[in-house]
């Protein structure tokens, strides 16, 4: 049986992105750099090894130095956030699964980062969800909306 490949683009399509096999474990981060990334609540990223993924169209890929040793990638046409990466994971990148357009059926999903979440979003699925990332302490409930005015997170 052949390996399996997923593919995908940005929105204009001048960057597309080829993924060799499956996607294991799916992230859903609501840390606030992947909220105000996405403009979203979370960001949904699979953790990649870079020798299973291929890029076409990476001139137009453009990186932002979000923190000392992070950077994320995004289209510098239409603003598509890509990718992900950390100078301590040098041969991972963290992709952003909604450029898939093939179908993924991930064998792990979790939230991420959750006491960072919108104060607006409730997380009320029966996945689970950690405080930071997927090695720290699992909550033992999720957090709750709160109303909506200054919050820090």
């Amino acid at each position: 049986m052949a390996e399996q490949t997923l593919r995908g683009s940005c929105l204009c399509g001048g960057i597309e992105v080829q993924v060799r096999g499956e996607i294991g474990q799916l992230d859903y981060c609501h840390c606030s750099q992947c909220r105000k990334a996405s403009g979203t609540a979370f960001a949904s990223n699979a953790p990649i090894t870079t020798d299973r993924l291929a890029i076409t169209g990476s001139h137009l890929v453009k990186e932002f130095a979000a923190s000392d040793g992070k950077w994320r990638a995004f289209c510098g046409t239409c603003g598509s956030p890509i990718y992900s990466r950390r100078a301590s994971r040098p041969n991972e990148v963290r992709l952003r699964v909604g450029l898939l357009d093939d179908a993924i059926a991930p064998s792990q999903r979790q939230h991420i980062w959750a006491d960072s979440r919108a104060n607006w979003h409730e997380i009320d699925d029966s996945l689970p969800a950690f405080s930071e990332d997927a090695g720290s302490s699992p909550l033992q409930q999720k957090p709750q909306p709160q109303p909506l005015g200054n919050r820090n997170s």
